[in-house]
């Protein structure tokens, strides 16, 4: 079967390789110069660095499996600890499931919450009901008052997509405490027991080298953006590359592993309720600015992962991740030119001003937080910036539903799928289990 790949992010590189193992004639057209999507690493003061996302869930079994099929050794952060940096200071992370504490004592030792605050928590009220999806923010605060939302969901949550806890669905961005709330007080909420499983994982050289591998191994046309799909009688037509020199290109299936926004322009004729579905997920964007400096310059650091920001706080950065202390190779590679690499992130959804910044700015507005923060006061040996524009999707209330939608219209046209970060969740496994449950559906 000729299936035409469309978009060479993570899934759409994933359903290739998938694909072509199973014996099909598999082609990924990916707009831009470089395969990878969100996936990417660069040279930063000579040394190679991961400038998109830089790891994975292991406590879910699909990157770390594709990984080691592809002959990828997986490593696991060398320090996990993390801090916030809220209410002038960097404080304890204190153990929450998504920001709701395990530890009342513990929260109220680390001086995130006031007084105030902490009484509100613990005096835990009822709720919204959770029949049906609710926002996080509107579940949490109803029951334990907005500062736990403002001061330790939202900066959670910021992290990983880049959103606002008033806006992002319960059900698809927090299944876990939704179960929690639904069974009874999330107060009496557990981890679960203790195992020798790490959290995280990641790849020595970088994440981005999974789909570097995933590339070599599928048939990839770069440079070749993909303008229209026509249905035939014999299956579809691909319009492909620059409008002054089109290109259509036959396939007997296709799968649309682009955005939601490129991917409902090109499902307008073919299966409009799925594109009217598909124009309503917005995106977030946001930066990753890397620094490097030298080893003396930033002494005192390598017993934490970083620290996460409340939006609250009013500060330039999200987050900050101390690379080289989170994961050993990033050290090690460093080590030889007597650098250390430090990133931070900005930017949620509602902030693509963000984006409109010189490098310059977003550079320096990084460093006054760094040096406020952890007292890094020294000048980089080098920097880079990294624009993910419309980088992650938002999972808005009602969000499940939407994509049940947009399957049930895609499933009603024969050998045609969708798959993505805009679906079942935006960390590396779940968009391979998304690719995966993409090539099933054909």
């Amino acid at each position: 079967m000729r299936v035409i790949v469309v978009g060479g992010g993570l899934a759409g590189l994933t359903a290739g390789y998938l694909l072509a193992g199973e014996g099909h004639e598999a082609t990924v057209l990916e707009g831009a110069a470089e395969p990878g999507g969100k996936l990417r690493r660069t040279e930063v003061g000579g040394v190679v660095v991961d400038v998109g996302a830089e790891a994975m869930l292991n406590t879910r079994p699909e990157g770390v499996r594709l990984a080691e099929e592809l002959g990828l050794g997986v490593v696991h952060p060398a320090v996990q600890s993390s801090r916030i940096w809220t209410r002038g200071a960097l404080r304890p992370l204190p153990r929450s499931v998504m920001g709701v504490p395990l530890d009342l004592e513990e929260l109220r030792a680390s001086g995130v919450l006031s007084d105030e605050g902490l009484a509100r928590a613990r005096a835990e009220r009822p709720g919204v009901p959770v029949d049906d999806d609710v926002s996080v923010g509107e579940l949490v605060a109803s029951r334990l008052g907005n500062e736990v939302v403002d001061r330790l969901v939202e900066p959670l949550l910021g992290g990983v997509y880049a959103g606002h806890a008033r806006r992002l669905s319960a059900r698809a961005t927090t299944p876990q405490l939704f179960a929690i709330a639904q069974r009874g007080r999330l107060l009496d909420a557990q981890l679960p027991p203790p195992s020798d499983r790490p959290v995280f994982a990641g790849l020595p050289g970088g994440m981005a080298r999974l789909t570097e591998e995933l590339a070599g191994r599928v048939t990839v046309r770069t440079g070749t953006p993909v303008r229209e799909l026509l249905r035939t009688a014999e299956g579809f037509t691909v319009v492909a590359g620059p409008t002054t020199v089109p290109e259509r290109v036959e396939a007997d299936a296709v799968v649309l592993a682009t955005p939601a926004a490129p991917t409902a322009r090109l499902l307008a004729d073919i299966a409009p309720a799925a594109a009217a579905e598909l124009a309503e997920i917005e995106y977030a964007s946001v930066v990753v600015v890397t620094l490097a400096f030298r080893v003396d310059d930033v002494r005192g650091l390598d017993d934490s992962s970083g620290f996460l920001v409340p939006p609250i706080d009013g500060r330039a950065v999200k987050a900050s991740t101390f690379s080289f202390a989170k994961w050993a190779w990033v050290r090690e590679a460093g080590a030889e030119r007597g650098l250390v690499h430090l990133r931070t992130s900005l930017g949620r959804r509602g902030e693509e001003t963000t984006l409109r910044r010189t490098d310059d700015d977003l550079v320096s507005a990084s460093l006054s937080d760094l040096a406020e923060a952890a007292g890094v006061t020294a000048a980089p040996v080098a920097a880079h910036v990294q624009r993910w524009g419309g980088g992650l999707p938002q999972y808005a209330v009602g969000h499940l539903d939407r994509v049940a939608r947009i399957r049930s219209a895609v499933g009603e046209v024969p050998r045609l799928a969708v798959c993505g970060a805009a679906y079942d969740g935006v960390g590396i496994p779940a968009v391979i289990g998304s690719a995966r449950a993409a090539v099933a559906a054909l």
